[in-house]
């Protein structure tokens, strides 16, 4: 591959039916250096994008609305963040989705990219936002009297992180960011350990009734004395189902505890309150309806019956599923697990612990030195946890940092690590106490609370005032 940069449109005009909404766009690729920082190699991948432009009124003037791409398929995030859509005609704006290296079909080393820490080490957050940086400055280049059309970054979670990183490292790219559901303080030193299974407990708790909680906090005890005997194994088999027999107490006590623990807050992060399928198809509330299976005191086999009946409320809600799967809390549906897990190994070490009285979980300190010896023996790589601390910040937001919306819903376990405060007026925090994960990025829908609709009203009044000033300032009509 050479060093030099082309866009090539691979696939045509796609389109996505959500709900009622369609989303069109065309799929492309750009050649970015695999390797951004060093001069040695000019080596390439493609880079893959989405891209509508239907509702641009100008090619030079328009806003560009730009996705940055988190840990998935980029199209599972087209689809998932309806708001931008809703959004580009008002605005007569350009849509442009992109895609994380790593995850989707974005691979810089094709089917060997997870093969060594040698390829994944180009995993990284600067290398995606350098991937990004150079998309926008290629699709949306200056000219000799013109500037670069107005972008504005979007991103939920990981991806909120990148908006507001993109627009910290790169504001002569991006004139202001929605970072909603970023938690960009999550990390050692900024945001206790326990804050997120605290806040995970109360939405469970205020969700149906205590009885919850203290039934999932009881089932932790029940599994692990099952797990002990060969008869105590085949009943859990038995009863739940699993895609692969479980056989020996290891499997309960590490890998299904490591299912259990992913679903109870994967559950609380798509508590909306509507269907939906961002993880895996499950109904309006789910959290609601996982609990009210869970409703009374139950121990023992009673006790694994309703947590049986209550899981399916995430793992089948849609009836396809023949057997339990612990081998992974996602369906499929595109997020790229594999992927973040190595970055959770290297620059994204996220401190997480559980005490058993402030949470529904068995008690588990957090111990770096015990979490790093298990990604070297995993990747061969050790994590550097203060990284994203020293590249971007996080607990210092000063007035350096203009043109962000830190967006939360106070129902999201991740808004514990996420920015509820600051001193820096230029910083806009918008708290939606209805809210679960990046719900204000999604379409709109009859069911939303008010907080979110008036959240997302004030994205777009923010949206619009950073569009005046850059217009006014960069003469850009």
């Amino acid at each position: 591959m050479t060093a030099t940069l082309w866009v090539v449109l691979i696939l045509g005009l796609s389109t996505i039916q959500c709900g009622a909404a369609t989303y069109e766009y065309q799929t492309k690729t750009i050649d970015v250096p695999i390797d951004h920082f060093t001069f040695t190699s000019e080596a390439t991948f493609k880079l893959r994008y989405l891209i509508n432009d239907t509702y641009a009124q100008n090619d030079t003037t328009s806003p560009i609305l730009f996705y940055a791409g988190n840990e998935g398929d980029i199209e599972l995030f087209a689809q998932n963040t309806g708001f931008m859509w809703e959004l580009a005609p008002k605005l007569k704006a350009s849509l442009l989705f992109v895609e994380h290296r790593f995850y989707g079909h974005s691979m810089p080393f094709a089917n060997a990219s997870f093969e060594s820490p040698k390829n994944l080490g180009y995993l990284t957050s600067e290398q995606a936002l350098a991937d990004f940086a150079l998309v926008l400055r290629t699709l949306n280049p200056p000219s000799d009297t013109t500037r670069s059309r107005p972008v504005i970054a979007f991103g939920g979670s990981y991806g909120g992180m990148l908006a507001a990183w993109i627009r910290i490292k790169y504001p002569h790219l991006v004139a202001g960011a929605i970072a909603a559901s970023a938690p960009i303080r999550q990390f050692q030193g900024v945001t206790q350990c326990g804050i997120f299974n605290q806040i995970l407990t109360s939405v469970y708790q205020v969700a149906y009734n205590a009885e919850c909680v203290h039934n999932i906090r009881r089932s932790w005890t029940t599994l692990q004395n099952y797990s002990t005997s060969a008869d105590g194994l085949r009943v859990l088999n038995e009863k739940f189902k699993f895609c692969t027999n479980l056989t020996k107490a290891t499997d309960v006590t590490e890998t299904f505890f490591d299912y259990l623990t992913d679903v109870y807050g994967n559950l609380a992060m798509i508590n909306y309150p509507y269907e939906s399928n961002f993880l895996a198809p499950v109904p309006a509330y789910p959290v609601r309806e996982f609990c009210g299976r869970l409703d009374k005191n139950y121990t023992g086999v009673e006790l694994l019956d309703h947590l049986q009946s209550a899981l399916s409320i995430y793992y089948n809600y849609d009836g396809k599923a023949s057997c339990l799967n612990i081998n992974s809390s996602y369906d499929g549906s595109g997020i790229g697990d594999s992927g973040w897990d190595f970055q959770a190994c290297t620059e994204m070490v996220m401190p997480m612990c559980a005490d058993g009285v402030h949470d529904m979980f068995p008690a588990q300190p957090w111990n770096l030195q015990s979490y790093s010896d298990k990604c070297f023996k995993k990747y061969g790589v050790h994590p550097r946890p203060a990284n994203a601390l020293v590249n971007y910040g996080g607990e210092f937001l000063d007035a350096s940092i203009t043109n962000i919306v830190f967006s939360n819903g106070l129902m999201d376990p991740w808004s514990g690590g996420g920015v509820l405060r600051s001193s820096n007026s230029n910083i806009k925090i918008v708290l939606i106490p209805e809210g679960a994960h990046h719900i204000d990025l999604r379409a709109s829908n009859a069911n939303d609370p008010g907080s979110v609709t008036l959240a997302r009203t004030v994205h777009v009044q923010n949206i619009q005032k950073w569009l005046a000033e850059y217009r006014k300032q960069h003469k850009v009509y």
